[in-house]
């Protein structure tokens, strides 16, 4: 900074990056754990109850800095832009006296031998200052260029003999740059102390590197070229002695036919011997050819460099010859000086000392703030160190505190449980009759554990955290109001769902993977691929479901999307509302029986009750031979709490027409029960025991099983391990439901082949699935013990089973048809009513 205030200014924004850095410290945490979505992206119920939190300022900390605040603009450049400015030039002090004259001419001659400028060399060099010169690649480049014009030059100096043994120059590292008139030479020794330079010499520091770049360019072009000119010659060489040998085997040829015939074979031996000699002579002629050429070449480059010795040495003499001039010229204003020196001695020796006084206190005074400056530096580096240090230590704490809290909150969930579970037992002695003091404490005790924890206990709600809420994050209610018994359960497994989310929150979640994923496909559409599978089996966070669900939808519904105009769901919900619809009564019944315990659908005036309608509407007029069936309406209701109503319309046909099998959802419910005998030979082949345990006490668990197939899973299973078969159910389809009813029945296998008779085993499945709490443990039973698990097999087996059920419904509907004739004919079975008949 140029000055004080502007020094304040920099302290200043520096607090002001460190004070937004603090503020936006857990915003920044924030945005690192979540992907940016589009704007245009498709939410349902349950994304629109997360609201980002907002962080509050605190405002005694932002009244101190604005208290605190000195400048509110700089008066000057602070930064890179004051750095990239030439530093403030002080007036120069007149330190020197009328005896110094002499010594600062001596002085002022240095100078100008030496130059300001690394790039700009004086033309008064000494012997060293020559032989330690080197040319550069701009001069090289000139030296090339001027190669022709100094061979003429040594031609025309071959006359002219010169010695050079009187000069201890080294001629050979003369840059060819100083070849300047003399007129330039001595006006450039003049200047040789001025502070600016040429825009050549400014732009020789910048684009140094690149001309060096472009001579080592040149250079390698240079080198290739000469190699390729020898290959060619060396080519042309072979060329030459391959044609000699042709010849002299066609002449060969042509003696020994024609002159040989009458020759005896010591003549013929002779002319041989000549022709070999003749040879070896022209071998040896053209050796000594190339011999010549190579001498003239050298002669011709010898006449060169002693043309450019001759430049040098005249360049030189006319150096010298500068020289003398300014040495001369420098002792006249010398002498003009020692003549002045009397006349001028005391006005000069008052006004020097009054300047050099007023110069030494401001050099004094600039060397304090000097000092100060950079015990403010080091001050204020020290306080960023320390500062820097306390942030790291407080987010260590931080992160160590926030682990023992959850563990601890972990803990209090099990302890809580198992408590209600005690109090529970505790209620109800075994042998008793009289109403004790301890079971009032009991029942008070009870009472107020099950009382749902409100604001209106501050002192409560200090001390101990909201474990458990009305809703969890889905809408779906965690404590029911009316039964206790079920009111405890539910809160015992609320609590056991909490401390089992809090273990697995400690460890390292599939948060980060999905993540890294996001970031990855930021700018690329998503893609099928091993990754994402395993990523969607471990389970799809909140924050992505709703994204990942419209993609997995599109991902199956594209042939039908791209075959339907714009506005396609609006029209159907159009005709559905104006027209008559058969389907539109059955709707309106079940539309609050869907989910009441979910607070999205426990009301008429409920937001999801309407989305709900318009769905099943759309959707029967659709698909007018199925219309409407129990169980669409739960399929819809889970699809909308994270798509709109158009994406989960698209869901439900997904589900309907891509996933199921034909007459899965009609009135016949063909499919569902081809999938339930297809499921007993799974149980059989993967879970012998317990499917021969069934056989055994006659337990028909198909009764349990068709609804988890018909509603994929709804209402049977806790909301966490609900969405995470969700998850994997729309990327992978319909082989999930098998995997994930082996799976429940595997986690459990043990607890009911311990049951020995059909009534208990019957009660226990009914609610068993409620209990299952751990979704990890769950999923690695169907993706991992399950294996290997052919999609093949699936539908060969469904095949085999749908000519079976078709065979049983053919003759059941002979049997039917046969009663009624039956019935028609005999007077005493006229009154018999069949229970479809009794409905119509």
């Amino acid at each position: 900074a140029a000055t004080r205030q502007d020094m304040t200014y920099w302290l200043q924004e520096l607090q002001q990056k460190r004070w937004e850095y603090c503020n936006n410290l857990d915003a920044a945490k924030r945005d690192s754990r979540t992907s940016p979505t589009p704007s245009d992206f498709s939410k349902g119920l349950v994304a629109k109850d997360n609201p980002g939190s907002v962080l509050s300022q605190n405002a005694s900390a932002e009244r101190a800095r604005n208290i605190l605040a000195v400048e509110t603009s700089p008066t000057d450049l602070v930064g890179e832009q004051a750095a990239s400015q030439p530093a403030p030039v002080q007036p120069s002090a007149i330190n020197f006296s009328l005896k110094q004259w002499s010594t600062e001419i001596k002085n002022s001659m240095s100078s100008l031998r030496k130059g300001n400028n690394e790039n700009r060399k004086s033309i008064f060099y000494t012997t060293e200052e020559w032989e330690l010169l080197d040319p550069t690649p701009k001069d090289l480049e000139d030296s090339m260029a001027l190669e022709e014009k100094r061979k003429h030059l040594a031609e025309g100096s071959k006359g002219r003999r010169l010695t050079s043994s009187a000069f201890p120059f080294d001629f050979g590292r003369i840059p060819h740059k100083t070849r300047r008139p003399l007129k330039d030479m001595i006006g450039s020794s003049k200047n040789r102390n001025s502070s600016e330079s040429s825009p050549t010499e400014w732009y020789s520091g910048n684009g140094n590197k690149l001309v060096s770049e472009l001579q080592l360019k040149y250079q390698s072009q240079q080198e290739e070229m000469e190699k390729l000119k020898k290959d060619l010659l060396s080519q042309k060489e072979l060329v030459r002695l391959l044609q000699q040998t042709v010849r002299s085997s066609q002449y060969d040829k042509y003696f020994a036919s024609r002159l040989c015939e009458g020759v005896p074979k010591d003549k013929l031996e002779l002319l041989h011997q000549k022709d070999d000699q003749i040879l070896g002579l022209n071998n040896q002629l053209e050796k000594l050819n190339l011999e010549k050429d190579n001498l003239q070449q050298e002669v011709k480059n010898l006449k060169c460099k002693v043309g450019e010795l001759n430049e040098r040495l005249g360049m030189l003499m006319e150096t010298i010859q500068a020289k003398d001039e300014v040495i001369m010229k420098l002792s006249r204003q010398l002498s003009e000086c020692e003549d002045n020196t009397s006349s001028q001695s005391g006005a000069a020796n008052s006004s020097v000392a009054s300047c050099t006084n007023k110069e030494l206190q401001e050099l004094d005074r600039l060397k304090d703030n000097l000092q100060g400056y950079k015990t403010q530096n080091k001050f204020l580096n020290k306080e960023i160190l320390e500062l820097s240090a306390l942030r790291r230590n407080a987010e260590a704490r931080e992160r160590e505190w926030q682990a023992k809290y959850t563990s601890l909150e972990a803990k209090l969930c099990q302890i809580e449980s198992k408590y209600l579970i005690l109090l529970q037992e505790m209620k109800t002695p075994v042998c008793s009759e009289e109403q004790s003091p301890a079971r009032e404490v009991i029942t008070q005790l009870l009472e107020d554990a099950l009382k749902a924890e409100t604001s209106e206990q501050p002192e409560q709600a200090f001390f101990k955290p909201h474990l458990v809420s009305e809703y969890d994050i889905y809408g779906f209610q965690t404590v029911p109001e009316d039964d206790d018994e079920e009111k405890l359960v539910a809160k015992s497994r609320a609590l056991d769902l909490r401390s089992l989310s809090l273990s697995e929150n400690r460890e390292i979640s599939t948060g980060v993977k999905w993540e890294n994923y996001l970031a990855s496909t930021m700018n690329r559409e998503i893609m099928r691929s091993v990754e994402l599978k395993n990523l969607i089996r471990s389970g799809i966070p909140h924050e992505h479901r709703s994204k990942m669900w419209k993609w997995c939808v599109n991902l199956h519904v594209k042939k039908f999307k791209d075959s339907t105009v714009p506005g396609y769901f609006q029209t159907l919900l159009q005709n559905a509302l104006e027209k008559q619809n058969p389907a539109s009564k059955q709707i309106e019944l079940d539309l609050l029986r869907t989910l009441p315990n979910n607070k999205h659908y426990s009301s008429p005036t409920s937001e999801g009750i309407q989305k709900l309608r318009n769905v099943l509407l759309a959707f029967s007029w659709r698909n007018p031979d199925i219309g409407y069936c129990q169980g669409l309406n739960r399929l819809v209701a889970i699809a909308l709490l994270y798509l709109e109503q158009e994406d989960a319309f698209w869901c439900l046909v997904t589900i309907v027409e891509v996933f199921m099998p034909r007459d899965y959802y009609t009135k016949t419910l063909l499919g569902s029960q081809v999938d339930q005998r297809v499921f007993k030979d799974l149980m059989s082949e993967k879970l012998p025991r317990l499917h021969a345990h069934f056989e055994q006490y006659k337990v028909d668990y198909t009764l349990i099983t068709f609804n988890w197939f018909l509603v994929v899973f709804v209402d049977s299973v806790v909301s966490d391990i609900l969405f995470k078969i969700w998850d994997s159910f729309l990327y992978e389809g319909p082989k999930v439901i098998f995997r994930f009813a082996l799976a429940l029945f595997k986690y459990k296998e043990e607890e009911i082949l311990k049951l020995q008779d059909s009534m208990s085993i019957f009660k226990y499945l009914r609610y068993f699935t409620r209990t299952i709490l751990d979704a990890r443990k769950l999923t690695g039973i169907a993706f991992g013990d399950l294996n290997p698990f052919p999609l093949r097999q699936i539908r060969n087996r469904r095949t085999y089973h749908l000519e079976k059920v078709r065979l049983e419904l053919t003759e059941l509907e002979a049997i039917r048809e046969d009663f009624l004739r039956e019935r028609e004919t005999c007077v005493e079975k006229r009154d018999l009513i069949s229970d479809d008949e009794e409905d119509s």
